[in-house]
């Protein structure tokens, strides 16, 4: 017999619990039910012409889940005035401009200084032809914020599911279970597909490098993200400055040794910020985090 002493457990981050799973399920279940189909394609599983060509095709929509999950949980949960807050944190601009600084140039830095070090130790650069010309970056800039990962997964993974986590963790705790959850997310576009169908081992490599780096890279994300008062818009704008950084401006993944260097680079970068802003909130001096 429960003794009535016995603190009973709060209804309400009951929900929120099953929130989160319910999250992370509909995330999972609605990616890769884009996303298992080419590596069967790959496999030489026959599917229609048609679905076989959107599938395998740039209109693919398995990236969109973690935004179709949290608008749906939020949707069910709280009405369409709780659509609209989650709307507008992803315009929410007024934070500390002093943080548009970590937000626009961090990775560039990273990157950048990665590919540096490579190339003094001897490795050669890759042909950095964006810089010929430097128009192209506002282009692809946004081009990457509204179809490159950024639109389609941060109101899902930071603008839904992190404050759940925090809500019973630290800050990094709460960063590193997500990274990992990202990373498993992305397994499926893992697997590069040739002559010989999926390419396994390469599969499970790149899982193992993805591991380390996106729970880094959470980290700096929950820092971003608590610091901007939970605006949505920062992290946007955030993962948007990594993959331009990565893919278009500084190729770190051209370069093999630059990819170790990039990984220090992120580690001494994570280091830094858990001794100075505290690993327990990720958050220091209200003066740079409140709202103006």
């Amino acid at each position: 017999m429960n003794s009535p002493n016995i603190d009973r457990a709060n209804p309400v981050q009951i929900s929120e619990k099953r929130n989160l799973y319910l999250f992370f399920i509909i995330t999972f279940l609605f990616s890769w039910f884009f996303w298992i189909p080419p590596i069967l394609i790959g496999q030489g599983v026959g599917f229609p012409t048609i679905l076989a060509d959107f599938f395998r095709g740039p209109f693919n929509l398995g990236a969109w889940g973690p935004f179709v999950a949290a608008f749906l949980l939020t949707y069910y949960n709280n009405g369409k005035d709780g659509v609209i807050q989650l709307l507008k944190r992803g315009v929410d601009y007024k934070f500390h401009k002093i943080w548009y600084l970590p937000i626009l140039l961090l990775m560039p830095f990273i990157t950048g200084a990665a590919l540096l070090i490579a190339s003094v130790l001897g490795d050669p650069l890759p042909i950095l032809s964006i810089f010929y010309e430097p128009w192209l970056i506002f282009f692809w800039f946004f081009y990457l914020l509204l179809l490159g990962g950024p639109l389609q997964e941060e109101f899902g993974w930071r603008g839904y599911a992190l404050d759940r986590l925090q809500s019973s963790r630290s800050a990094l705790s709460s960063s590193i279970i997500l990274g990992v959850v990202w990373a498993v997310w992305h397994f499926p576009l893992n697997f590069g597909t040739g002559a010989a169908g999926p390419q396994y081992g390469m599969a499970i490599s790149l899982f193992i490098g993805a591991l380390i780096t996106m729970s880094l890279m959470s980290i700096l994300f929950t820092w971003i993200y608590y610091n901007t008062g939970r605006s949505i818009l920062a992290v946007l704008l955030f993962h948007a400055s990594l993959n331009l950084s990565t893919f278009i401006l500084f190729p770190v993944f051209e370069v093999q040794s630059a990819l170790l260097f990039y990984l220090i680079l992120m580690l001494v970068t994570v280091v830094m910020v858990l001794i100075i802003w505290g690993r327990k909130t990720l958050m220091k001096d209200k003066k740079f985090r409140v709202k103006e």
